[in-house]
């Protein structure tokens, strides 16, 4: 049940990530109060995949789908190793190993296409 809810948080929020310029130049950490917090185990995961999906559209948005979500799994990847890494909960354990399985077939399936399509 917790994946299902995970897969449809993540497919709810992936539009966000696709809006260009909309929060770049903003104090995300000025926004949740954490301005002068210390980095978290994450941050450097997350920066790499927000890079990595603000990519120029190709004026082919079903190219650009697959692109981003490209990108947005292999942050969802990086994510779950860190939890495998540092995390000690279980239950957490055990859902970034389903989600580093399910997002690595997604993301030979994107490439497949990409590959199909001349993306």
């Amino acid at each position: 049940m917790r994946s299902i809810v995970f897969a449809a948080l993540v497919c709810a929020l992936a539009p966000a990530a696709f809006a260009e310029d909309a929060m770049q130049g903003m104090d995300h950490g000025a926004m949740h109060g954490t301005a002068a917090a210390a980095p978290g185990p994450f941050d450097a995961v997350t920066q790499k995949m927000h890079e990595a999906m603000m990519v120029p559209p190709s004026g082919n948005v079903d190219i650009d789908f697959a692109r981003g979500m490209i990108a947005h799994h292999e942050g969802a990847i990086g994510m779950a190793k860190v939890e495998l890494e540092q995390g000690s909960d279980p239950e957490m354990r055990a859902l970034a190993e389903a989600v580093i399985a399910a997002q690595e077939k997604e993301i030979a399936d994107m490439q497949a296409w990409l590959a199909a399509h001349g993306g």
